[in-house]
Order: C-alpha cells, then sequence, then structure tokens
C-alpha cells in the first residue's frame, strides 16, 4: 500500500535534509506508527505520503515515494485526494468553518466531490455512528471538546473512503480523555481492514496500546523498525530522544532491585506489565 525507496527530501534553502534515504513497505490494512524526537521528520515523512511534499511544500524530492500504486511526485494533490487522507495535529484547523453542523462538515467533502446525495445521506450517517458522533450531529463543530473535534475531523476524511488515513500528532492538543476517545476510533478502524493507519505521536503508551508496528525516526533516518514490544522495550530508545513507556521503566527499575519476573519480556502497556508483575 505504502512503498518508499531510497527517498530523500530537502525543504527549500534547507542545508540538510529533513528525510534521508528512507526506504520502507506498508501492506494494506497496517496499523503503522512512527516516532521520534522533535526534529526527526515525523510530520515530513506524513506530508510526503498526502502529496504535500513535494507538491506544496516543493523542496527536493529525490528516490520513489508510492501510495496504492500511485506516484506522489507525478500525481496532483486532487489525484491525491481521493486515495490519502490526512488529519492534523490541532482538530480546530482542519473545521472548515463553512458549515453549521457536525453533520453538514462530514458532508462538506462528499459535496465537493459531487457525490449524490442519496448516496451521501447513508455515508454520513454510518461515520457519524463509527465516530461516535450521532448525538452530537445537529450541534455546531466548535461545541464540541477536543476529542469531539478530532473525531469530526477523522470522520469527515474517513467518509471520502480514502485506502490510507495519515495522522500527524493527532492527540497533541488533547487531554488523556480525548486521546483516548481518538484512539478508540483508530482501533475500531483498524479492525476493519478497511484503510491503511499511519500515525507520528509521541505518546509512546497509546502507540504501545493499538499500533501494530513502529518506526522510529532520527534526524531524517530509519533507525528502527518492528512490532511495539521489540521497539518500545529497547535500550537504545533513549540514544534517539525518547523515553520509554511508564510500564518499561518500572519494570527496569524492578530488574535493577533483584525483582524475577515469571514473565522475562519487558512490558510497554499496562496489560504486559500486569502480567510482568503478577
Amino acid at each position: 500500500m505504502i512503498q518508499l525507496t531510497n527517498v530523500t527530501y530537502s525543504y527549500p534553502r534547507a542545508e540538510t535534509p529533513a528525510l534521508h534515504d528512507l526506504s520502507l513497505q506498508i501492506p494494506a490494512g497496517q496499523f503503522c506508527a512512527v516516532i521520534g524526537a522533535n526534529g526527526a521528520g515525523k510530520s515530513t515523512l506524513c506530508a510526503t505520503l498526502a502529496g504535500f511534499v513535494p507538491h506544496f511544500y516543493r523542496g527536493k524530492l529525490s528516490g520513489t515515494a508510492k501510495v496504492a500504486g500511485i506516484d506522489i511526485a507525478g500525481s496532483s494533490l486532487a489525484e491525491l485526494a481521493g486515495t490519502v487522507g490526512l488529519v492534523f495535529s490541532n482538530p480546530f484547523n482542519q473545521i472548515t468553518g463553512a458549515r453549521f453542523t457536525v453533520r453538514e462538515e462530514v458532508a462538506f467533502g462528499l459535496e465537493n466531490m459531487g457525490v449524490p446525495p442519496a448516496e451521501m445521506a447513508p455515508r454520513i450517517d454510518e461515520m457519524l455512528r463509527f465516530a461516535r458522533l450521532s448525538e452530537q450531529a445537529d450541534q455546531s463543530p466548535y461545541a464540541l471538546s477536543g476529542g469531539q473535534q478530532q473525531r469530526l475531523a477523522i470522520a469527515s476524511v474517513l467518509v471520502m473512503r480514502p485506502k490510507v488515513l495519515v495522522l500527524d500528532e493527532p492527540t497533541s492538543q488533547l487531554d488523556p480523555i480525548g486521546s483516548r476517545e481518538v484512539f478508540s476510533v483508530l482501533r475500531d478502524l483498524a479492525a476493519t481492514d478497511e484503510a491503511t493507519v499511519f500515525l507520528a505521536e509521541q505518546k509512546l503508551e497509546w502507540v504501545a496500546a493499538f499500533a501494530d508496528r513502529v518506526l522510529v525516526l532520527h534526524q531524517g533516518r530509519l533507525v528502527a523498525d518492528g512490532p511495539p514490544a521489540e521497539i518500545l522495550a529497547s535500550p537504545t530508545l533513549s540514544q534517539y530522544g525518547l523515553e520509554p513507556t511508564r510500564y518499561t521503566q518500572a519494570a527496569r527499575a524492578a530488574l535493577g532491585a533483584g525483582f524475577r519476573p515469571q514473565h522475562p519480556d519487558l512490558p510497554v502497556t499496562l496489560e504486559q506489565a500486569v502480567e510482568f508483575f503478577r
């Protein structure tokens, strides 16, 4: 579904590349998370998958980047819009401001695509149920909580049925309750296998609980790639400016104090920590 081969990208007038010789393949239906310190290249990678690099930000892109078989550099943003949906970190910036209700906001993209009204209605209702916003359908988008607004942003993208959903730190503006709401919706989406989910996120505990695969970026390079339990418990994580989850830290402290667990693998989620300390 996503295929990058030796991708290097530099912003205009930048002295060093934001992405450097990046190669990876992500199959259809996978929930893949990318982590890294600030400036590692996560947002640039998201922008590349959505086509904003190089069509909006310009700069110099080399190598080959394809999504669902579409060459990103050789296609327009309009062509990519039907295949890749992008959700930003701040949901307030993604609300159009051109519609008065949540239902109308979800309909906005379909209207621009020229979808017949008879087809739009069931798709909108389905997405409102999926995003758990049916009860708020007639409210103003600006009357929603932060978590609800982010779920609205996701619903407004998903209603157009993209093959790939790219999210750039979608919970960075949210409290724990709002973060849980968003990740719960993403979990439900991944369970349907209807879209490939690519997520840039700083909250590693949520990544550990929901992602199928974790990529680590450092200074624009891919330095680690594997399952969450392997990547997030790795002692090398701190080399890239990242701290392990609190569960991994507690387990390491316990081992240092002489604790001998029944399950030797370091935990990265609460459930794994329960088993580790049992």
